[in-house]
């Protein structure tokens, strides 16, 4: 089992997920892929103390990329949506 430090890596700060997060109170934070919804729950109740209600999970593929006439490719990473209690909310600066 992993630290919760170890589980949320970063935030992830976009267009999408800040108006979701002002619409449904919901947070996008970048996990490991190894990480379960349950580690992942546990590990922002404890890190930000709030109330999850439930966790979704995307498994991202990570984009090809070119340089020159050479072919590569992106990490793929696992995003985490996390649904928080009404009226809890997430101080990105303070926890993590």
């Amino acid at each position: 089992m992993m630290d919760a430090r170890q589980i949320i890596l970063t935030p992830l700060v976009t267009e999408k997920s800040t108006a979701d997060r002002e619409i449904h109170n919901r947070y996008f934070f970048r996990v490991p892929r190894e990480a379960t919804k349950g580690e992942i729950a546990r590990a922002v109740q404890e890190l930000f103390n709030v109330t999850v209600t439930a966790v979704h999970t995307i498994n991202m593929q990570g984009k090809k990329k070119r340089l020159g006439r050479n072919l590569g490719r992106r990490s793929s990473w696992k995003k985490a949506i996390v649904t928080l209690a009404e009226g809890q909310k997430v101080d990105f600066f303070e926890g993590v």
